[in-house]
């Protein structure tokens, strides 16, 4: 084990002096190369600013205003069935918009249930099972300059369906 730690203090540098050596030995302008990089990446994160703040601030909209207990509400009269927790319905529908948001209302799915409980389970097996859909579609589209996104939406909506029925069943094989 003290082996693995020390080889983790010096595997960063070792990977910053491997990179710029090779770099030296393939004659290519190390510094130059990394500032055109550094240029190209805030020109990135100017581009995505005005989205990143757009998606957050309808989040806590949609948080704030109650809209997203409301939508729980009359999904969970028809979710009564199913094996699917009423509980995590709002961190199931704002985990498609913000993961920041979403692991809020996951603390505060522990503080109520508990990490250890099966409603707990679920919504941590949620966390990493599930993506942040519509995040992640508006700022590659933009990002890319995709206009035309066919059948992504649905897709992703299938796939994070999916996910969240794998949670319930791992939940059930571990708890």
């Amino acid at each position: 084990m003290q082996f693995i730690l020390y080889l983790s203090r010096f595997m960063v540098p070792f990977l910053i002096f491997y990179v710029i050596g090779y770099g030296l030995l393939a004659k290519v302008p190390v510094y130059d190369s990394f500032i055109r990089g550094a240029r190209e990446g805030l020109e990135t994160v100017v581009k995505i600013v005005p989205t990143l703040i757009g998606l957050m601030v309808a989040a806590g909209v949609l948080r704030a205003s109650g809209f997203l207990d409301l939508l729980a509400s009359l999904l969970e009269r028809a979710a009564s069935g199913s094996p699917f927790p009423a509980a995590l319905i709002p961190l199931a529908l704002l985990r498609m918009f913000s993961s920041s948001a979403a692991t809020g209302l996951l603390l505060d799915v522990y503080k109520e249930y508990g990490p250890d409980s099966s409603v707990g389970l679920i919504a941590s097996l949620m966390m990493c099972c599930t993506e942040t859909i519509f995040y992640t579609m508006s700022l590659y589209f933009m990002t890319a300059g995709i206009k035309k996104t066919r059948h992504t939406l649905g897709g992703a909506l299938l796939a994070t369906f999916a996910g969240l029925a794998a949670c319930v069943v791992l939940a059930g094989m571990m708890g």
